[in-house]
């Protein structure tokens, strides 16, 4: 199965709690960094319409999550599980 992105930044507590769930509900992932990637960062801009919103969470059937809740996060993780 192809991996989850998630595109984010070091310092983002967003992308740090996200990071959190992924941990918790033991699901792999692919972490982005925007600031050291920037086809990352033109992607991450593109999808959010010029903003630089992180985290941008891009999953296997398409789906993108941004700057997601814990629930709304892990509904999504409990459905492609």
């Amino acid at each position: 199965m192809e991996q989850i992105k998630v595109y984010g930044t070091k310092w983002c507590p967003d992308c740090h709690r996200a990071k959190q769930v992924f941990r918790r509900l033991n699901i792999q992932y692919n972490w982005i960094d925007i600031e050291d990637d920037r086809e990352a960062l033109e992607y991450v801009r593109q999808v959010n319409k010029g903003c630089q919103s992180v985290p941008t969470i891009v999953f296997p059937d398409g789906a993108i999550l941004v700057e997601p809740g814990n629930k709304e996060l892990e509904e999504k993780l409990e459905e492609i599980k």
